[in-house]
């Protein structure tokens, strides 16, 4: 077989001859991203619940404590078009290990500036860790590298499932942290970064050793063999100008964003009103779990549902989950259960949509700009959810709990309408989506 010059620049790592079969390679692939990804989630679990505490021990006030997940967010976004770029050139291995390499590279810098007790310093800390965020949402995608298209939601659903275990366990690294960093002589609070800064070594590590093959360079020499000389190559492009011309990647680009911001903005808030009416930290600790437990737990089902149905019924089955959950929150607020019913709702319409709207994004786009462009909707969903939780605050103090609901809910609505405007037209739409 000739070789083709054009891909000569994915080489790399893997040799092209003898490739396991799509489906063993796909199982491995899932398998080696799940273990990962449950290391990973302890070091995302730990920064959020220990970050905002560090954060206003090294300020001085608590009114910098908010600062711990808006940097750490931020960090995602900016993390993730270099890291998809990396992905597109050597391969998910590489890319992966680096996030988790600079998520471990974080968590040190932030022991340190605990130990020092520099408040700047964090800051640089919690952005590194966000590469941890920007490496986790990598993976789902490199999930579907190999995934067929009946099974590209299921695949992707299971990475996002196993992020449960770690986001529970994380937040409980606090009393054993204390242990750590006692025998350390660190400060007692820097302690659990010891944990993630082990558990992002182990995922590089994990990363490093079992994702070979690469599934996203199988991908691409498998496109490119099964490509006639005669069929041109797409050009490369970078992710925004992708997006330009396809409304269906569009369109899915579009679903996450909302779905996070809307999901941030009421959830970053929930702490802060239950408090206000005078619940108790078990009420708030309680509801917030089970919010998490509805962001991951039910993955797996609406990846089946992204499959079996469409990724546009699984988008339309989230919209309406999220929706329901704004409403509840708008009429009530003044209820501890009720709340409590809200954020569970708005953990499953964020998982029915994000596991939905994933698939969609990469079925819809050549293997070829698939890296670019999810590059581009990670930096774009971890903005509009750093611009929710930013807006979430002030808005609260101008409208109330209820009104950040209703406004929340008038933004899905939207989405809403669009998503059934455009559900005819996905029974007939071709796999690339364009």
């Amino acid at each position: 077989m000739r070789q083709d010059n054009r891909h000569a620049d994915r080489r790399h790592d893997d040799p092209p001859a003898k490739a396991p079969g799509i489906d063993v390679a796909q199982r491995h692939v899932v398998r080696v991203l799940v273990v990962a990804q449950i290391l990973g989630g302890l070091g995302a679990g730990a920064t959020l619940s220990l970050g905002a505490l560090l954060a206003a021990e090294t300020s001085g006030s608590s009114a910098w404590s908010g600062m711990a997940a808006t940097m750490a967010t931020l960090g995602a976004a900016a993390a993730a078009v270099p890291l998809a770029s990396l992905a597109q050139r050597r391969g998910r291995r590489v890319s992966l290990a680096t996030g988790s390499v600079l998520a471990c590279c974080g968590a040190l810098l932030a022991i340190t500036a605990a130990y020092l007790s520099l408040f700047p310093l964090l800051l640089v800390a919690l952005v590194l860790l966000g590469s941890g965020s920007a490496t986790g949402l990598q993976a789902r995608f490199a999930a579907t590298d190999l995934a067929t298209e009946s099974t590209r939601g299921r695949s992707l659903s299971l990475v996002v499932w196993s992020t449960t275990i770690g986001a529970v366990l994380g937040p409980n690294l606090f009393e054993p942290g204390q242990v750590v960093a006692g025998f350390l002589g660190i400060p007692a609070l820097s302690g659990g970064f010891v944990f993630t800064a082990a558990a992002q070594v182990a995922a590089a590590l994990v990363y490093t050793v079992g994702l070979r093959p690469d599934p996203l360079l199988t991908a691409l020499r498998r496109q490119a063999a099964d490509r006639r000389a005669d069929t041109p190559v797409p050009l490369k492009r970078r992710g925004f100008a992708v997006l330009a011309g396809n409304s269906g990647a569009r369109f899915a680009v579009v679903t996450l964003m909302v779905s996070h911001a809307a999901m941030v903005s009421l959830m970053s808030m929930t702490p802060i009103h239950l408090h206000d009416h005078g619940a108790g930290l078990s009420v708030v600790g309680l509801t917030i779990s089970l919010h998490v437990a509805g962001m991951y737990a039910l993955s797996p089902v609406f990846g089946w549902i992204a499959d079996r149905a469409g990724a546009a019924r699984g988008i339309l089955c989230g919209q309406i989950l999220l929706l329901a959950a704004l409403l509840v929150a708008w009429r009530g607020a003044e209820s501890e259960v009720a709340v409590t019913v809200s954020l569970i709702l708005l953990g499953l319409g964020w998982s029915a949509s994000v596991v939905s709207a994933s698939a969609l994004l990469a079925g819809a786009v050549d293997v070829g700009e698939r890296a670019p462009v999810q590059g581009t909707s990670d930096l774009l969903m971890n903005l509009a959810g750093a611009t929710g939780g930013a807006l979430a605050g002030p808005a609260l103090v101008l409208m109330g709990y209820s009104g950040l609901g209703l406004a929340a809910a008038v933004l899905v609505a939207v989405l809403l309408a669009w998503t059934l405007a455009r559900l005819p037209r996905s029974r007939s739409a071709a796999p690339a989506g364009v």
